[in-house]
């Protein structure tokens, strides 16, 4: 992407003078395609610069304030021959629309295109906060998991992969706003740093989107390949502390007239080790857990895309993902009262999976501009084999058992979105969506194991799990001279049916467990901003949104099984839901900007954590997790976040946030002195825990020369208490450099060392039901190298695609 500064003149200040405004579209004229970010700029007779601006992502452009009487306008943009225009602002004649400017190619520039930004850049849009990602950024890590810690506001377990954004892991991971079957940790993990154009952080979506995840959506944009001819680019790396990981991708695309054609496949190969020490400080009862998670994953694309003329464009493409991995781990359990009882458990773990993503999307373009119908299928298929051995050694064990799991899932999406812009400054937006999800899983175990309620049988269960959504939705904006606003409301109606088969294999005995839930729901949104200046810019949002219970967390079947600790799903569990308000400021500076916010959410219905005592095993120490809904509870939170370039060598983003939040829940207790308990000596206790996390980071970009550059990256994460524990701050500092080499720099070199001073760690301490401290320690010290290189001659153009924020104005320009 391009973007220039423009140097802001100022008008003659006598009150005589009338402003005017002059707008437009950039096309390709071979393409008949609009084109972003073009500059325009505005100039005097005397060719002294007056104002400007760049077209947005439908290569629209509006630029006002500019003084009556003849102005010059200059359209240029690299490859393309510069387009001069005379216009003069007169009496009748103040906003001058120009229609659509068609851009020619220059061919003597083709080989100045620049393909990716050195520096990453933060756009504060009305919804949502743009990262462009730059080579800087890239250099971080092979994988979108590894660059997400470096992204404000969003932390990755550096255990599971989890992500969270607002220090809440409720939230929607979606590639090109698209949702996978795929599990968002392990979908992070194969996507290529390299091949991430944008990450945009919608806290509060608006109406046109899925209402679902509390903390919202992370929308990761990949680049299009959209250039003429044949054209790629190649990536491998390599990384390392105890176990090697390696990773590759290729992208290729070859377009000539109407046909583009696509592909690109991905791999990520790495074993990973892991070491968990969990006491239980009272009883002196320590498990000590060591796991090697072994994950093999290859991710193809294959797509085209057809224009058929001017007004008809039609794309279809397809994701296929096939996963092996699996875990082999030792956990030994030592009673340091009592050493005849140890215990040691081997569990070996195999994992299979396979995702299929197909997708069809047609457009059509009426002869208004920006009025345009568009429909879109996609359809997603996912099927996993999970297999686990399980064996014991040592006193009062429980026998060797084997459980086998498959799942079969599958997911169609249907959208319909109409777009008419009413008048150069209104726009309605209308659609209507169909989520169809079913989820099929058969659990087997060929011995004892335990179940949800505490007992110990040889069992089978089967869980079929349906949930659809049919959705309206409707939203209107409006731009006037400083204000602008968008109104939307989205209703949905939900039917959910699930059903569980329980078996008792010793008798064959059958306890069913049915659950419907059918209930309808309207989302309002509701944003607002106000740009008094260049350089000043507000916004103020409401949104309503849900967090429907995943399939993890209403699955019977136990997710995982330690010595002493196991996890089921509830499958009565009812949606929770969220209103959130927030606002945000950001100033521009001469050489950066700057942008604070607020937020609040109340929460209702909140799902969270129950600890129950084994009531099979009293005195074991063991416990089972499940997940209920509790009471009404709140949420709120600080953000600041800046970018600055010092001088011509140095530049950097820092952040930081505060998030405060409140929750309920409740967890059993037994007292471990008691000899021979009973169920009469577990103890229920309502909890409730206010908990203050705060986040700093900042990223350092510094350019040694035109091809060297260095970078550094530090974190410091506060503590975070919940309800049954309390994990210790922790923070890393990373470093990295990247060089550019050969022919027009299409070969970059990067190096990166992360936890340099080794200081990264996760320290816990628990209070309920057993006063308890753990720690865990992954491979935090990891160097990695990369290189990838760019090739083909092809010259960048736009296509113009799904995007569901076109019409969304930038609240604070870019940084």
């Amino acid at each position: 992407m391009l973007f220039s500064f423009v140097t802001i003149a100022q008008p003659n200040s006598n009150s005589d003078i009338k402003n005017g405004s002059i707008s437009g579209r950039v096309m390709d004229a071979k393409l008949k395609q609009p084109l972003p970010y073009v500059n325009v700029i505005i100039k005097d007779k005397d060719q002294k610069v007056i104002t400007g601006g760049i077209t947005d992502a439908d290569g629209n452009f509006f630029i006002d304030k500019i003084p009556e009487g003849t102005v010059i306008v200059d359209i240029t943009y690299i490859g393309y021959k510069t387009i001069t225009k005379s216009v003069t602002l007169e009496k009748g004649n103040y906003k001058v629309n120009l229609g659509d400017i068609n851009l020619d190619e220059d061919a003597e520039s083709l080989d100045e295109v620049t393909v990716v930004a050195e520096v990453s850049t933060i756009q504060q849009k009305i919804d949502r906060r743009v990262i462009n990602v730059g080579k800087d950024l890239t250099t971080s890590g092979p994988t979108a998991s590894d660059i997400m810690n470096n992204i404000p506001t969003v932390n990755i377990d550096q255990q599971t992969g989890d992500v969270a954004l607002r220090g809440n892991q409720n939230v929607q991971v979606m590639v090109d706003g698209k949702l996978s079957n795929i599990p968002a940790a392990q979908l992070l993990r194969q996507i290529p740093s390299t091949s991430i154009k944008q990450i945009e952080l919608i806290t509060n979506p608006s109406a046109k989107y899925n209402p679902d995840g509390m903390s919202g959506i992370i929308n990761i944009i990949l680049h299009k390949n959209v250039n003429i001819g044949f054209n790629g680019n190649l990536n491998v790396g390599l990384g390392y502390q105890l176990e090697p990981k390696f990773n590759s991708s290729i992208d290729m695309n070859y377009r000539n007239g109407k046909l583009n054609f696509y592909g690109s496949y991905g791999n990520n190969i790495a074993d990973n080790r892991n070491s968990i020490i969990l006491e239980q400080t009272e009883s002196g009862l320590v498990q000590d857990l060591n796991l090697l998670d072994e994950r093999n994953s290859h991710l193809f694309k294959l797509g085209v895309d057809y224009y058929i003329n001017d007004k008809n464009t039609f794309s279809v493409f397809t994701n296929q993902n096939i996963f092996d991995g699996g875990a082999l781990g030792e956990t030994a359990l030592t009673f340091g009262n009592n050493p005849s009882l140890n215990q040691t458990q081997i569990l070996d773990n195999i994992n299979e999976n396979n995702s299929q993503q197909y997708n069809a999307n047609y457009k059509l373009d009426f002869d208004k501009e920006g009025h345009n119908i568009e429909l879109e299928v996609d359809y997603n298929i996912f099927d996993a084999d999970v297999e686990t051995n399980n064996s014991f050694t040592g006193a009062n064990v429980r026998p060797n058992f084997n459980e086998f799991t498959d799942t079969d899932r599958e997911r169609t999406t249907i959208n319909l979105d109409y777009t008419n812009p009413l008048s150069d400054s209104a726009k309605l937006e209308v659609g209507a969506q169909a989520r169809l999800f079913t989820n099929e899983l058969a659990y087997n175990s060929d011995a004892r194991v335990q179940n949800q309620f505490g007992t110990y049988i040889p069992t089978s269960t089967s869980f079929d799990y349906e949930r659809n959504i049919y959705s309206v939705y409707a939203s209107y904006g409006k731009q006037l001279e400083k204000w602008s606003y968008k109104l939307g409301l989205r209703a949905e109606t939900v039917t959910v049916d699930a059903f569980a088969v329980d078996t008792d294999l010793t008798n064959n005995t059958q306890t069913d467990f049915p659950f419907e839930n059918d209930y309808t729901q309207v989302y309002p949104s509701a944003f607002v901003t106000y740009n008094p200046s260049e350089k000043n810019s507000y916004q103020f949002s409401y949104s309503r949104r849900v967090d429907r219970p995943g399939v993890g967390q209403v699955n019977p079947i136990p997710e995982f099984n330690t010595p002493l600790i196991s996890q089921f799903g509830n499958q009565e569990l009812e949606p929770q839901f969220t209103n959130s308000i927030e606002a945000n400021y950001t100033r521009n500076l001469e050489k950066g900007s700057i942008t604070g916010g607020v937020f609040y959410r109340l929460i209702e219905d909140e799902i969270n954590q129950g600890v129950f005592v084994d009531r099979s095993t009293l005195g074991s120490g063991r416990v089972i997790l499940r997940v209920d809904n509790f009471g009404n509870t709140s949420a709120y939170g600080v953000e600041i976040s800046s970018s600055y370039r010092p001088t011509k060598w140095w530049s950097f983003n820092a952040s930081f946030d505060m998030y405060g939040r409140k929750q309920r829940g409740f967890a059993e207790s037994l007292d471990p002195n008691i000899v021979n308990p009973t169920e009469n000596d577990i103890v229920l206790e309502n909890t409730e825990v206010d908990n203050l996390i705060l986040n700093f980071r900042v990223f350092n970009n510094f350019k040694v020369t035109k091809k060297l550059s260095l970078s550094a990256f530090a974190m410091y994460r506060g503590k975070d208490t919940g309800l049954n524990f309390e994990m210790e701050p922790m923070y890393f500092v990373n470093l990295g450099m990247r060089y550019s080499f050969l022919k027009e720099n299409r070969a970059t070199f990067s190096l990166n060392f992360n936890n340099v001073f080794d200081t990264q760690e996760i320290n816990i301490l628990s209070e309920r039901p057993f006063r308890q401290e753990a720690q865990v320690m992954p491979e935090f010290k990891t160097i990695f190298a990369g290189l990838s290189y760019r090739f083909g001659g092809g010259k960048y153009r736009a296509k113009s695609r799904k995007r569901r924020d076109n019409d969304e104005k930038s609240g604070g320009g870019f940084i």
